[in-house]
């Protein structure tokens, strides 16, 4: 891995500020190492800085009235994860660590007078939510009754495979530990009918598995 400045760089959202911005922000931030399985932090909880992603994978949900966990995204590095506490906000949503991670933790005064700074933060920082929201968007297209259950576990994995899928003998390979409990998660749905749409596109040749719970591999065609 590269250095944190490298890896501060070469981030969508620090790509097109200055270097005296990245400067500042190194100044001010300290990094953070997360474990698998821990949290980063919880709904409606006071954190204590605007967090970016460096390494890893992590998970963010919400639960609902029925005590059921509903994953909303899945972020691997160079992801702003709470950018509403810019605004004074406490945390609106849980932050799970899906994979041994590590966060830059950055001070939110100091962030914000950042933004005031540098234009090309600014927008970079607009585009972060604007991208949520769109995928929220999309998610709730996605959860519509029009949608079969196998449509949309095929349009998640497809998803998926966009965001954390590498090239491997004409397959695309989702590189992330990937349960059907998880999935099931991701999608408001039980996991034995997740499990049952999976053998279905097993069945009919679009993916593969390398483990019993593990959709790895996506036919690119």
């Amino acid at each position: 891995m590269g250095s944190t400045a490298d890896m501060i760089a070469n981030t969508k959202l620090f790509k097109l500020s200055s270097q005296a911005t990245r400067a500042a922000l190194l100044a001010c931030s300290f990094q953070k190492q997360l474990r698998k399985g821990s949290h980063l932090f919880l709904d409606r909880s006071e954190g204590d800085g605007l967090y970016l992603l460096l390494e890893g994978v992590v998970s963010l949900y919400k639960i609902n009235s029925l005590g059921e966990k509903k994953v909303v995204f899945a972020y691997g590095p160079g992801n702003l994860l709470n950018e509403e506490i810019v605004y004074g906000h406490p945390e609106s949503i849980n932050c799970e660590v899906l994979e041994d991670s590590k966060v830059l933790v950055i001070p939110k005064e100091q962030f914000v007078k950042l933004l005031a700074g540098d234009s090309g933060l600014m927008m970079a920082f607009f585009d972060s939510m604007a991208l949520k929201i769109r995928r929220m968007y999309r998610q709730l297209k996605n959860t519509t009754n029009a949608l079969n259950g196998e449509k949309r576990l095929a349009a998640k994995l497809y998803k998926l495979a966009k965001d954390y899928g590498v090239e491997r003998n004409g397959k695309i390979v989702i590189q992330m530990n990937l349960t059907i409990t998880y999935l099931a998660e991701m999608m408001g749905s039980k996991r034995e009918t997740v499990s049952r749409q999976m053998k279905h596109l097993v069945e009919h040749g679009l993916i593969e598995t390398e483990k019993t719970e593990l959709p790895s591999l996506i036919h690119k065609n």
